[in-house]
């Protein structure tokens, strides 16, 4: 691929059909045959909306993060929080969803879901801290409900994150920064009989800024072996994340303001956490006569232990702490064929799949504690999980400026609870048939069109389909949920290189929701909730005035709405209405090297009736870089440059002090980290 044509992808644009094609994640072997001028639009026919692209790890080199998380960032309108410790997964924000911990984003690692139906915190947590960035070789995402390979936890979108199978140069990485952080990261792909063995080790350490210090630790690593060549290969890889720390919960405004709590503090000093990841994969592609299949197959060992108090002492006893702790194995794999079908003549595409999932979830419990010993078992199961779906698409090319993909996807789930509460034990099965069209119009004058309609879906906790009591007393009955709530989502859109050296990408969507219905973990019940609608703007910009600079911008504008009457309102708490980002990258042939960016997300209501809202927060990151020798370099990243005192979440809700004789609604903050720095030297060898 030649290397002043990479940028085309930032913005919507994807180089890699059969990444997209059979909802595998793209890996660099599929670029290498590929060429792209930047005169000359060659992408036409390779994406199925405004809102879909890929992005190289070009691109991620020079972008400032201070968590792996932040990775997922680089999907336009998407925004990565924390409320909690930093070994806690993230909170995700896009499209007016508060996706919680990832339930309506659906994530993969080369080929593995990241997602956890049925989780101790959060349906659909999706915990990213075992990533190491610099081995992330492409991030394809898509967003909205139009793609047939796409399943559960995608109604607002997905994301495919493929390692690197080799590394230009083995290399050993040392930082070290404020607040007791420091990290070391070495790497190497030696050649090994006829594929390349990439091996890599990370140790973290980091204090944060916090009164309490977090002493987040961890430890993570992988090994992959890729074989490629003449079409076909495979690659098998191992990773394992061990993570434990303690955690600053968000903190009550009112104790802040009375001079009783400093930002940073926290009101109880016990929370914390630990986890563990482990994983075996394998994947492999042939050419099978006309066509080219895809398998991959893994297996998770997983565990959470996490340890919270949100509320305080509403408990005026024991207090509000409580741990969600779970012990699972899951399994599963994809199968896919790709193969040409024409239809009257006109060149066509088929692509179709079969992904199964297994998840053996033993126990997966709630318990009050105080001080980080159990005094109380709320509820606690033995949860399996089991979901197969299949799915077919047609991409046909009727003309030169007219283009149809057709899917369909079926999905059934089968759940088997066994609970602690005999009344709360039972089975449930669901399945959901999910139609998917597009249309694409063009090109003329280097623009394309695009039309969009589809269906998606997410599970809810399988706790919350066989429940009928509620387990906090055992005795107030309880309404089982749908096990799937299905969306139904519309978007028309464009992308243009119209205009010499700049990308733009823009999309007007819409999304139904059948409920926004979820299992709250920290109550070890269902919430209930209603139906609602999504609506917004995505433009996204990219433009390259040199060849050692690239700049990109996003904005994005939602308004998030329940759509059945209540008293209430009709406000969906936390539905972030408006983001912005702008990014520069810079590589100069000096040795000089660097990277900034603003990100911007606006007010949220907080509670229905839009009394209570949110503050906008707005973080500037820099990372400047130098070359010394071809082997040896070093970097310093400035985290929060303007030093805001602004919050990376706020909620409103009641709580209660210890000095307090009742509960009180209150917003209740995580703040942004203060302006920090820190140096990193990596040396290849």
């Amino acid at each position: 691929m030649r290397a002043n044509c990479w940028w085309l992808v930032g913005v919507g644009f994807s180089a890699v059909p059969t990444a997209f094609g059979a909802g595998l994640p793209a890996t660099r072997q599929g670029l290498e045959e590929i060429v792209v001028s930047v005169q000359r639009m060659q992408l036409v026919g390779l994406v199925r909306s405004a809102s879909e692209g890929l992005v190289l790890s070009d691109q991620l080199e020079n972008r400032p993060i201070l968590r792996p998380g932040e990775l997922l960032e680089v999907v336009p309108g998407l925004v990565v929080t924390q409320h909690s410790g930093d070994g806690k997964a993230n909170q995700y924000f896009l499209r007016g969803f508060n996706l919680d911990h990832g339930t309506d984003f659906a994530t993969s690692v080369d080929g593995i879901p990241v997602n956890l139906p049925t989780n101790a915190h959060g349906q659909g947590y999706t915990d990213l801290n075992f990533l190491i960035p610099e081995l992330v070789d492409t991030i394809s995402y898509r967003k909205g409900t139009y793609y047939a390979e796409e399943g559960n936890f995608s109604a607002a979108g997905a994301a495919h994150i493929a390692y690197r199978s080799r590394l230009d140069a083995p290399f050993a990485l040392l930082a070290a920064g404020e607040n007791g952080y420091y990290r070391t990261v070495l790497g190497a792909s030696p050649q090994l009989g006829p594929g390349n063995l990439l091996v890599a080790g990370e140790y973290f350490h980091n204090d944060g800024p916090w009164r309490e210090p977090q002493g987040y630790r961890k430890l993570g690593g992988l090994l992959k072996y890729t074989v490629a060549g003449d079409g076909q290969g495979f690659s098998v890889a191992a990773m394992g994340y061990d993570g434990e720390w303690d955690s600053t919960d968000q903190v009550p405004l009112r104790a802040v303001v009375a001079g009783e709590l400093d930002r940073f503090g926290n009101v109880d000093p016990t929370t914390g956490g630990e986890t563990h990841r482990y994983s075996v994969s394998g994947e492999g592609w042939w050419q099978v006569g006309d066509g080219r299949l895809s398998a991959t197959a893994y297996g998770v060992d997983y565990a959470l232990d996490l340890i919270s108090n949100f509320t305080y002492a509403i408990d005026t006893v024991n207090g509000d702490q409580f741990e969600q702790f779970e012990q699972r194995q899951y399994y599963g794999g994809t199968l896919g064929y790709e193969m040409p079908a024409p239809v009257f003549g006109r060149k066509g595409t088929l692509n179709t799949g079969l992904q199964i999932r297994y998840d053996d979830i033993q126990p997966v419990a709630l318990y009050l504690t105080k001080e980080r010993v159990r005094h109380a078992t709320v509820r606690e199961d033995d949860v399996e999980q089991m979901s197969y779906g299949l799915y077919a698409s047609h991409d046909v090319v009727w003309a030169d400026w007219f283009r149809t993909v057709v899917g369909l996807r079926f999905d059934e789930f089968h759940f088997d609870v066994a609970s602690s509460l005999p009344e709360n034990s039972g089975d449930a099965d669901d399945s959901i048939v999910s139609p998917k069209l597009t249309m694409v119009f063009g090109p003329w004058a280097k623009t394309e069109y695009f039309v969009n309609v589809g269906r998606g879906f997410h599970s809810n906790d399988a706790r919350g389909t066989t429940i009928t009591v509620d387990p906090t007393d055992g005795i107030t009955p309880a309404e089982p949920v749908d096990p799937l709530v299905k969306a139904l989502g519309y978007e028309v859109g464009l992308r243009t290189a119209i205009i010499p050296q700049l990308q733009l990408a823009t999309s007007l969507w819409y999304l139904e929701l059948d409920s926004e219905l979820l299992f709250v973990g920290d109550g070890g019940a269902t919430e209930p909730s209603r139906a609602s609608e999504r609506e917004g703007l995505e433009i996204g910009v990219f433009y390259t005035p040199f060849d050692w600079v690239i700049v990109d911008a996003d904005l994005a504008w939602t308004r998030a709405r329940y759509t059945e009457s209540d008293p209430a309102g009709d406000r969906i708490p936390n539905a972030v209405e408006s983001v912005a980002s702008l990014g520069m990258s810079i590589n100069r042939d000096d040795d000089w090297f660097g990277g900034a960016r603003v990100r911007y997300f606006g007010p949220a209501p907080l509670i229905e009736d839009n009394s209570a809202r949110s503050n906008s927060t707005l973080v500037v990151n820099l990372e400047a870089g130098y070359h010394v020798t071809p082997s040896f370099s070093v970097v310093a990243t400035v985290f929060n440059v303007l030093d805001a005192d602004d919050n990376d979440i706020t909620y409103y809700y009641e709580s209660q002090l210890r000095s307090e004789s009742a509960p009180v609604a209150d917003y209740h903050f995580h703040p942004v980290e203060p302006r920090t720095v820190r140096v990193a030297a990596t040396l290849k060898f």
